[in-house]
């Protein structure tokens, strides 16, 4: 009990459930249903994960999914309230264009993305799911989008370089 850490602030975590799908399986006696939930899970401030459940029942799916997303967090290159520079996120046939927004902007984006945007803590940005518009694939290229961005101090040690002069 020595090594437990007693008073720690604990990060609340926002909850955002996607989408809800019932999925039908047809055996012999009838049909049996099942449910998939999609949630993603933030704390508002970089932080975000996603994760899928399911299940026979709503609310254990859902319970499933924040398991599996908390499980999958990780963290955001944020510049103020919007991201450092535009990004095109893929997986599978979905596309997603982010792109950074002035302060006051707001969010400019669609369900999917929007959940997967305001649960990071983006406050200002603007976006455009291009080709698929099946929730799973637009908020997975949403993630991979925003897995890749970087701020100016990552590509300075990259480059060997300063920061000031990539930015100019």
């Amino acid at each position: 009990m020595a090594n437990r850490v007693e008073n720690a602030p604990v990060q609340e975590l926002q909850e955002r459930v996607v989408t809800i799908r019932r999925v039908s399986k047809t055996v012999k006696g009838g049909r049996i249903f099942k449910f998939a939930a999609l949630v993603v899970v933030g704390d508002g401030n970089g932080k975000i994960g996603f994760g899928m459940g399911k299940s026979g029942e709503v609310p254990d799916a859902i319970r499933k999914g924040i398991e599996d997303a908390k499980k999958n967090m990780f963290t955001v290159a944020l510049r103020g309230t919007t991201i450092p520079h535009e990004v095109i996120g893929a997986f599978g046939a979905g596309r997603v264009l982010l792109k950074p927004a002035p302060e006051g902007t707001g969010v400019i984006a669609g369900g999917a993305v929007r959940a997967v945007v305001e649960t990071a803590g983006i406050r200002d940005i603007r976006t455009k799911a291009l080709r698929s518009n099946n929730p799973c694939n637009v908020v997975r290229a949403t993630i991979n989008g925003l897995k890749s961005l970087r701020n100016a101090n990552e590509v300075a040690a990259i480059r060997g370089k300063t920061v000031s002069e990539i930015l100019g």
